[in-house]
């Protein structure tokens, strides 16, 4: 994985450099899309919004995002851009994921809150 410097997720939410590359690191609040596309709420503690990580599956493949549940941590290099979706007004297109540690859902079922 290409060593970029991290953003905060709270600046990353304020941020409006579309197009510059960014990296940040968390843990996976959801996971939720279809087969060609995944989308990811993280959150890094530094503020209580997620940003949502756009992966397009057939880049890193299924197999590969299968262990990226709820509580994985996980670093994502990507590309800052305008949301398209309500609610957020910044996402970023994932070009590179690295996955620190999963969460069995199993073992560890955590669940969205309310």
């Amino acid at each position: 994985m290409e060593a970029i410097k991290r953003t905060k997720i709270v600046d990353v939410l304020k941020s409006d450099a579309f197009g510059t590359t960014v990296n940040v690191k968390g843990w996976v609040r959801t996971r939720r899309g279809s087969k060609q596309v995944s989308f990811i709420a993280l959150n890094d503690g530094s503020t209580i919004n997620n940003v949502q990580i756009v992966v397009d599956v057939d880049k890193l493949g299924e197999e590969f995002l299968k262990p990226i549940t709820t509580g994985a941590s996980i670093s994502v290099n990507g590309t800052l851009v305008q949301s398209q979706g309500k609610g957020q007004n910044v996402e970023i297109q994932a070009t590179e994921i690295e996955i620190y540690g999963s969460a069995d859902p199993n073992t560890y079922p955590l669940q969205k809150k309310g």
